[in-house]
């Protein structure tokens, strides 16, 4: 697969945790991993959006069922003034 982005991340949204990972690395060069855990609750979702920003990733995909992704999405959504790019992915067999 060709990479497209130097930095982006990955979340992985549950009813009371959201497991965090941060890629980076030049394109075509292997790439660095950041993991980190949040909980649901509003000054943990608020940190994690400071880290997202601190890491100057602006290309978030996140994952998850129901509807636990909704408050983290409009938490997001005001990162970088709302020039932020927010993916909800459905895994689906």
């Amino acid at each position: 697969m060709k990479d497209l982005l130097e930095i982006s991340c990955g979340l992985d949204v549950h009813k009371e945790k959201i497991v965090a990972c941060i890629l980076t690395g030049s394109l075509g060069k292997p790439t660095n991993s950041k993991i980190r855990e949040f909980t649901t609750l509003i000054p943990d979702m608020i940190a994690l959006r400071n880290w997202i920003v601190s890491q100057n990733c602006y290309h978030v995909a996140m994952e998850s069922t129901g509807i636990y992704w909704m408050p983290i999405y409009e938490i997001l959504e005001e990162a970088f003034n709302g020039d932020i790019t927010l993916l909800v992915v459905i895994y689906s067999v």
